[in-house]
């Protein structure tokens, strides 16, 4: 074999030589990678996102534990959600006019800050469900400003080139904290209660810290910084309005982000009151999710831009195998099916992230993700209370295919709508084997 760049072709262990399909497809991947600051800046996350998962599994069951009502977990999450829903717009405002790697180390702070006294709260066995709440609201106020930020910033350290591969990278590494967060979380619960969880969070804090600090501002891809007098606020939410590559995608995140991120209020649900499994089957169901979701995060940093056409494909996907998963009577079949919705979700959110960053400006774009991320979480916040009351009061099967037909619902509007703006129809064609198939060409 020639080798034309003066290097070695890669082998396995047995001396024979890999495909170049293979190696490519490989390190396309994990192309983003390539990036010293990128990796830098994944690893931190790894290890933070992993304790957030352990606090998240651990602050749930604590609410779950001493008011035995599924509706204030609910009401946990929404607080965490409803600082975003009420400034999310200033927070992508920062985004844009502030140096993103040093509101990230102030956000880093914040966030350890909250653990830390959440963790000696519960360790002191003072702790108070209108604390968990005070708490959470505050974590959240922080979150605000870390969304946008965080993922504007990924553009400076990649480019726009790497951007949709580093966007499903970091769903990857986000999903394998959820992977490891909860099994840990569970085996802490069980074994020495939920508070040391919450330390292991505040520590965790430190690597993303250090990161931050190592990254070499020298490398970065600066975009430039927003200027003027804060109603450039209204600059984000004219432009996601005026591009339907935008808006859309935005429509149908807060749509699925009624029940997506409050799944696990209905698997905290499903551990107590289906399967009577506790913190440990809670923290199963929670890593079979995740699992799925490793899975289609990769699949994601593979694949080109979605269009919206795919884009509405695999929110149809993602209704159908929840519905799916509420029809399950095992938990052991409930899991399996699980694993599909992690795939999927990570899929579709993964796609519709990477569009709207795609499709906005580099001097808007943190503005723009700050529309986004106040119509995904702030959904998340509205539809906490409102799952979290159905799960109590009609059990988590109901809450779980709510979860699928709603969203299903939506992705069907929205399809008609793309399909009636493009002024294309539905056809019936036949394939080679005269099979008639459903296609879509224009009127």
């Amino acid at each position: 074999m020639a080798v034309e760049d003066g290097r070695r072709p890669a082998r396995n262990q047995f001396g024979h030589t890999l495909s170049a399909p293979a190696v490519t497809s490989f390190a396309s991947t994990f192309s983003s990678l390539r990036t010293r600051n990128y990796r830098l800046f994944a690893s931190g996350q790894l290890v933070s996102n992993t304790g957030a998962w352990v606090q998240r599994i651990a602050q749930d069951w604590l609410v779950l534990s001493i008011t035995g009502s599924a509706t204030a977990v609910g009401i946990t999450t929404a607080l965490q959600f409803l600082p975003t829903l009420l400034f999310g717009l200033y927070g992508g405002l920062i985004a844009d006019r502030y140096n993103k790697r040093n509101v990230l180390r102030a956000t880093q702070v914040g966030m350890s800050a909250m653990a830390a006294v959440l963790a000696l709260l519960t360790l002191t066995d003072r702790v108070q469900p209108w604390q968990v709440y005070l708490i959470a609201f505050a974590l959240g106020l922080v979150t605000a400003v870390d969304n946008p930020t965080r993922q504007s910033f990924v553009n400076e350290m990649v480019g726009p080139d790497q951007l949709r591969n580093a966007i499903s990278l970091n769903a990857s590494v986000f999903q394998l904290g959820a992977l490891i967060g909860p099994a840990v979380s569970g085996f802490l619960i069980n074994a020495v209660g939920s508070g040391y969880s919450f330390a292991i969070n505040a520590v965790s804090y430190v690597a993303p810290f250090v990161a931050l600090s190592m990254i070499d501002e020298a490398q970065l891809h600066r975009m430039g910084s927003a200027t003027g007098s804060e109603s450039r606020l209204r600059d984000g939410l004219r432009y996601v309005l005026d591009r339907p590559q935008i808006l859309w995608p935005t429509v149908l995140v807060g749509i699925f982000g009624l029940f997506t991120i409050n799944l696990p209020v209905t698997l905290a649900a499903y551990a107590k009151t289906e399967f009577h499994s506790g913190a440990s089957g809670y923290g199963m169901l929670s890593s079979a999710v995740a699992l799925g979701s490793v899975a289609g995060a990769l699949i994601s940093a593979r694949r080109s831009r979605t269009r919206l056409r795919g884009l509405a494909r695999l929110g149809g996907a993602l209704s159908v195998v929840t519905v799916i998963a509420s029809l399950a009577e095992s938990q052991w079949l409930y899991v399996l099916v699980l694993v599909g919705v992690g795939a999927m979700t990570l899929l579709f959110l993964t796609s519709a992230n990477s569009t709207v960053q795609l499709a906005a400006g580099d001097a808007i774009r943190g503005r723009v993700m700050g529309v986004y991320l106040l119509v995904f979480i702030g959904s998340g916040a509205f539809g906490g209370p409102l799952l979290g009351a159905v799960d109590q009061h009609f059990g988590p099967r109901v809450g779980m295919l709510l979860a699928g037909i709603v969203p299903a619902l939506a992705t069907v509007a929205v399809s008609l709508k793309l399909a009636h703006d493009a002024q294309l129809r539905l056809s019936l064609r036949r394939a080679d084997l005269s099979i008639p198939l459903l296609s879509v060409v224009p009127r």
